[in-house]
């Protein structure tokens, strides 16, 4: 298509000046040729170009002929007129960076500038990004031009009015309107262009590159003016004319440091001036056509200079207080890491870190020159430092911090699984699978090889393991059906998680509790990665338990608390004394042991109450009433479980009900730990318990029940550390409950067994229907628990019970009728005791464990006086335990076994074993 000069709108009437880099009204670029002997002007009129938009414009002649006219023509007219001024390099200069959150808008422009101002440096090289949004606004300029869209011209007006009224905002008449000047002739070749694009329907990377690169010389423009308003001598840099890099992928330019360095020389010595605001992102190819340092390209920019200059530091000024230890939108509780090596920073850049980009650390590196990351909204906060690192272990006579600073994640992802046995031991095979990935253009992220070359497995972006899969597979066609490959597998739905630390290499242990991080949080690894210089451990997760995966690892290595997410099932008088020492513990928890328990959920039977951060335990009763919720047991489990800001969750049942007890194992299934004093699940049925206890040995995840034989005793645990220590248990008797305890201490004298019951009611210390305690059956539960725990295989039928409720009064219809026809039944018992008394002994009941015949019993029995069962007060209770080593003297529990204050407290201490074996202090 063949383009006549009525084509181009004739937009762009002023001359072509040495700020801009399009040609005007006939696009007529000036190219001087200086000569030995004359002065010859050649001119080309570029409009001749336009019938070869489809080959030179695309191969770049256009700029090569004309947007290079301004430094060639400047270069070539000076005639040895300017004096050579030698730029001084070395620590004397400083480099910043300004992104566009900072200058977006007139009030951080002025900031900036203040910050500029207040910089003591002796030089100053200042890198500044476009405005907020503008290289935003610029890309969908070409977007609309190239879809034939008429719209860009308005676009195009809401550039120019943005940057108008900042400029009206922050400039005097005289900077003003210089930079009016500019802006206006800028905006007149940006029309140009972009009518060109719009006739074409295409828009090459050379075009859109020089496009978007406009948002950077209008923002160090406006800077420049405001710094030189101050009265601070400054000049502004178009980069362009300074840095040559060459292109080596649509995403990646490699900077040409001799011509950069050569021409930041000769722009120096026209342009001496020890403030310098430069314009970042964009540069030059060697054939001066305009381009782009692509992604992050102003922090870049930023260290190319700062390795031009051989700045003392650069400092990359955002709006964040410095480099988290993690992404803190996914671990609320992410610390500002005060140091970082080089290798730490690229690598976490690397893994998708907010960082920098890790291109950015290599030119500073051959220079040592420190990167410092600061906040320009918080100019008090120290920020981060990228350094090189130092093999010193200690700092200021301490430790330094944990070997590894920080974590980070990649999303979307997919794993390819190449396998099969003809891999092992055939040369190339690795390349040819490679080769294959790189012909579709896809970026391998992360590979994995088993020693044994069996299979590769390596992950890609999601989209675009389809093309990578379908690639392979052609490629491996005959393998597969031959047999030598078995499978190419494709797993969607993955992130990478990666640990980082330089100190990782010489700290053991480093992987073990990452590793170990990961299954206490119930996190199944598909692939691992650890490269030999150990800077990284990298696995590869489900997507959807990422976050949990990273909160557990950045927990574990105490960058923050060990944070267990808690819901309490039954706020009832033991559950809601619970949640008031949860409540009066939590801060000291936090403080002194590193421990948050956040009570994520609390539900009752009728009603719950949900939170999504942590309820407020000081009002956790009005708000139940105030924001309760209909009870739905499977929606309270997957609320507090899949919390994903919190790695670790578990549900404490403070119930005594079956059916309750009955999803124990779906929940610790889930990964989630459970802890209780509900003894129905463990004195149930004997398969359940056993199919719970073996799923609870085959995991990570946790089940502690210890208040359910002895309240807040420590009769579960002491029973473990005998069997774990390798003695032997012969029996085990006790007063196992503080009912019965309380009842046969105060049943002396001439008491009637009924006046010592209705008394222990009133006090409070039998259930609502004294029948549920003086049946026995508590006691044969916690009998069974303990003769399970002991290797007995017992069902709770098989446990004979001396019941206290007289066989008459066992279907009377309620507590107060059955209370009123005790009496009626005292004679047995008062007989029981007089015979005791006349033996100089005394009533107890007692359960017993008979390991040694394998069997168990509940039974009112007799004991000397002298007796330790004998000597019980109150409602304590006690325990003796007979072994191989304690077999002339049993060892002895005693203590208080009822009430919901040391019940509580027992749960509670379960809750603290838990987060303790999750990674918190012991």
């Amino acid at each position: 298509m063949a383009f006549s000069s009525s084509s181009i709108s004739p937009c762009c009437s002023s001359k072509f000046s040495s700020n801009s880099y399009l040609p005007d009204t006939y696009l007529k670029a000036k190219v001087k040729k200086i000569d030995a002997f004359n002065n010859n002007t050649h001119t080309f009129p570029l409009l001749q170009c336009y019938p070869f938009l489809n080959s030179k414009w695309e191969r770049g002649e256009l700029f090569k002929f004309g947007t290079r006219a301004a430094v060639t023509t400047e270069e070539y007219l000076l005639d040895g007129a300017t004096e050579n001024i030698q730029l001084l390099k070395g620590d004397s200069w400083s480099v910043h960076k300004f992104g566009g959150t900072c200058v977006g808008n007139s009030e951080r422009i002025r900031n900036v500038a203040d910050v500029i101002i207040q910089d003591q440096s002796e030089g100053k090289l200042v890198v500044v990004s476009a405005m907020s949004k503008v290289t935003d606004m610029m890309y969908d300029l070409i977007y609309k031009a190239q879809s034939r869209d008429e719209s860009y011209l308005t676009a195009l007006d809401a550039v120019l009015e943005k940057h108008k009224l900042t400029a009206m905002d922050l400039l005097d008449s005289d900077e003003l309107a210089s930079f009016l000047s500019h802006i206006h002739h800028d905006i007149n070749n940006l029309k140009a262009m972009l009518r060109a694009i719009y006739i074409a329907g295409h828009a090459t990377e050379s075009f859109t590159d020089f496009v978007a690169g406009h948002g950077e010389l209008w923002s160090a423009q406006l800077l420049a003016s405001v710094v030189r308003m101050s009265g601070v001598e400054c000049k502004w840099m178009d980069t362009r004319e300074v840095l040559v890099v060459n292109p080596m992928s649509s995403n990646q330019v490699d900077p040409d440091y001799l011509k950069s360095g050569e021409r930041l020389e000769k722009w120096y010595s026209k342009n001496p001036s020890m403030t310098i605001i430069a314009t970042g992102f964009i540069a030059s190819t060697p054939q001066d056509i305009p381009t782009t340092l692509k992604r992050d390209g102003s922090d870049f920019s930023a260290a190319i200079m700062g390795a031009l200059f051989k700045a003392r530091q650069v400092t990359i000024w955002t709006d964040v207080d410095g480099v988290y230890s993690a992404d803190p939108r996914k671990v609320s509780e992410a610390v500002i890491l005060e140091r970082l090596s080089y290798q730490e920073a690229w690598e976490m850049s690397y893994f998708g870190a907010n960082v920098l980009h890790p291109r950015t650390i290599v030119p500073v590196m051959q220079y040592d020159i420190p990167i410092i990351i600061k906040n320009i909204f918080n100019l008090a906060a120290p920020g981060t430092r990228i350094c090189r690192s130092t093999d010193n272990e200690f700092e200021d006579g301490q430790i330094s911090e944990s070997p590894v600073k920080g974590f980070a994640t990649i999303d979307k992802l997919a794993l390819v699984n190449v396998e099969g046995t003809g891999m092992t031991g055939v040369p190339g095979t690795a390349s040819d699978i490679f080769g294959t990935v790189k012909s579709v253009g896809a970026n391998v992220i992360m590979i994995s090889q088993a020693s044994s070359e069996h299979s590769i497995c390596f992950a890609v972006p999601e989209k675009e393991v389809k093309a990578v899969a379908d690639a392979l597979e052609s490629r491996f066609g005959q393998a597969l059906s031959s047999g030598r490959l078995s499978q190419i597998s494709v797993i969607p739905g993955c992130s990478i998680l990666a640990a980082v630390g330089q100190r990782m290499a010489s700290s053991s242990g480093v992987s073990a509790t990452f590793f170990s991080a990961l299954a206490k949080a119930n996190i199944n690894i598909r692939a691992i990665a650890q490269g030999c210089s150990e800077y990284n451990v990298t696995v590869v997760v489900k997507q959807e338990d990422c976050v949990r995966a990273l909160r557990a690892v950045h927990s574990r290595f105490y960058l923050t608390r060990t944070a267990i997410a808690v819901g309490i099932v039954g706020p009832g008088l033991i559950g809601g004394t619970l949640l008031d020492q949860l409540k009066d513990q939590s801060a000291v928890l936090k403080e002194k042991f590193n421990i948050d328990l956040r009570v994520m959920g609390i539900i009752g039977k009728d009603s719950m109450l949900l939170s999504d951060s942590g309820i407020d335990l000081s009002k956790w009763k009005e708000l139940r009433s105030q924001k309760g919720e209909i009870a739905d047991l499977n929606k309270f489990v997957q609320h507090v479980s899949e919390n994903y800001f919190i790695p670790n969750s578990v549900l404490v049942d403070c119930t005594a009900d079956s059916h309750i007890a009955s999803h124990y194992y779906d929940w610790l299934h889930r990964g989630i730990h459970v802890v209780t004093p509900n003894k129905k699940a463990n004195s149930g049925p004997l398969d359940r318990y056993l199919k719970l206890r073996d799923l609870q040995r085959l995991s990570y995840t946790h089940y502690f029940y210890e208040a359910t034989v002895g309240a807040g005793l420590p009769i579960i645990s002491t029973l473990r550390g005998l069997l774990e220590t390798g003695d032997k248990i012969l029996r085990i008797e006790g007063i196992f409950s503080g009912t019965l305890s309380y009842i046969f201490n105060n049943f002396m004298g001439t008491k009637a067994f009924s006046q010592v019951v209705k008394e222990a009611k009133v006090a409070g210390y039998t259930e609502p229907d004294p029948r549920d305690d003086l049946s026995g059956t508590d006691v044969a539960r916690k009998v069974i628990i303990l003769a399970r725990e002991s290797g007995l295989n017992l069902e709770l039928s098989d446990i004979p019970v001396q019941s206290l409720v007289p066989e008459p009064l066992r279907a009377t219809a309620s507590a107060e009728d059955f209370l009123l026809d005790l009496p009626k039944f005292d004679h047995e018992l008062s007989k029981q005791r007089q015979e005791a008394e006349d033996e100089e002994e005394v009533l107890r009941y007692v359960g017993v464990v008979d390991v040694v015949n394998g069997k168990g019993a509940v039974e009112l029995r007799r004991y000397n006086k002298d007796h330790p069962f004998a000597q019980l007060s109150g409602s304590d209770n006690i325990i003796a335990f007979t072994t191989e080593r304690y077999c002339k003297q049993p060892l002895i529990v005693r203590g208080p076994g009822a009430g919901a204050e040391v019940t509580a407290g027992g749960i509670f201490s379960d809750i603290l074993r838990l987060a303790s074996y999750l990674g918190a202090p012991s």
